[in-house]
């Protein structure tokens, strides 16, 4: 079953957006769960792009019909419906779902990458046993 698509993706943002002006911008279209733009930890400074989640899938088709290309503090936006990120692994069929999701999964396929290498890990660890680390 698809999920609802509330989630826009708005890319473009001016250093000087928040996310109470992000908020400010998009209301007009309907109400709002969230908004979040993600913080570059090295800079302290957003990356450039948000995530504005709409209560209701027409209220978010209409933002990103009038919002897409629009001009926000002298930058023009790019909306688009926000897509879920993928993890190594995807081409396995397990991509979207959590990574706790399958635990049982993951384990079988560490202990067959480990039967595959011949032991290396093993013979490795076994190597730094007679190490003097201090």
């Amino acid at each position: 079953m698809a999920q609802p698509k509330t989630t826009l993706y708005v890319g473009g943002l001016e250093e000087q957006v928040t996310t109470a002006i992000l908020h400010a911008a998009f209301i007009p279209f309907g109400p709002i769960k969230d908004v979040d733009i993600p913080m570059d930890h090295q800079t302290q400074k957003h990356r450039g792009f948000g995530f504005v989640t709409f209560e209701e899938t027409e209220d978010a088709a209409e933002a990103m019909d009038n919002m897409h290309n629009a001009e926000l503090y002298g930058k023009v936006l790019r909306c688009n419906y926000a897509q879920p990120r993928a993890i190594k692994g995807g081409n396995q069929g397990w991509s979207m779902q959590p990574v706790w999701a399958d635990a049982d999964k993951y384990k079988e396929d560490v202990q067959e990458a480990k039967k595959e290498e011949g032991g290396g890990m093993a013979a490795a660890e076994k190597e730094n046993e007679d190490v003097d680390w201090d």
